[in-house]
């Protein structure tokens, strides 16, 4: 099943989802679905409801995550199978790091979804290169692991970002002021 909107908020209250995290997964899900409206503009086979319920429901897991230090992607696609949200579990569940991703493959709401959630730093749209300055501060400290990660997971951003503006009619850089 998709969640509609109303019920991605239902599921936020009932996962207990703090404020700064629900305003990030609303503003994510505002980049995903200018993305693919953009991509459905000119032909590509992606569906909005699954882009919409997917981003808003993508950090579902998080805040029962904090204490835990559970990965939240994975805890949220748990959070989408125990609710019978089968159509968008692997877009939550890959939200962090696309899993066996191939650039040759057809665009899908996972991707978008992934490349969304990566252009917004708490509420705001930014740039790649801010979002993986921020993400390098706040998890990269003293490890060098992380640091690695993080840098191979954008650069793999960065390949997605080309191929999804390849079809689309306004560039990664005019996203914040279409949002607006």
């Amino acid at each position: 099943m998709i969640p509609s909107v109303e019920e991605c908020f239902k599921f936020m209250e009932k996962y207990g989802m703090l404020d700064n995290i629900r305003a990030h997964s609303i503003m994510v899900e505002k980049v995903a679905h200018m993305i693919a409206r953009g991509l459905q503009d000119v032909g590509v086979d992606v569906s909005l409801e699954k882009v919409k319920a997917g981003a808003l429901m993508h950090d579902i897991g998080k805040t029962l995550s904090l204490d835990t230090r559970e990965d939240h992607e994975a805890r949220g696609r748990e959070i989408c199978l125990l609710n019978h949200l089968d159509e968008i579990a692997d877009i939550v569940g890959e939200h962090v790091r696309l899993k066996n991703y191939s650039l040759d493959e057809a665009i899908h709401e996972k991707d978008i979804v992934y490349y969304a959630d990566k252009r917004v730093n708490h509420d705001e749209v930014v740039s790649l290169e801010e979002r993986l300055k921020y993400l390098l501060r706040r998890y990269g400290k003293d490890k060098e692991y992380m640091v690695q990660s993080i840098k191979e997971n954008f650069a793999l951003c960065e390949a997605v970002e080309k191929k999804l503006f390849a079809k689309l009619n306004f560039k990664p850089e005019e996203l914040a002021q279409i949002i607006k």
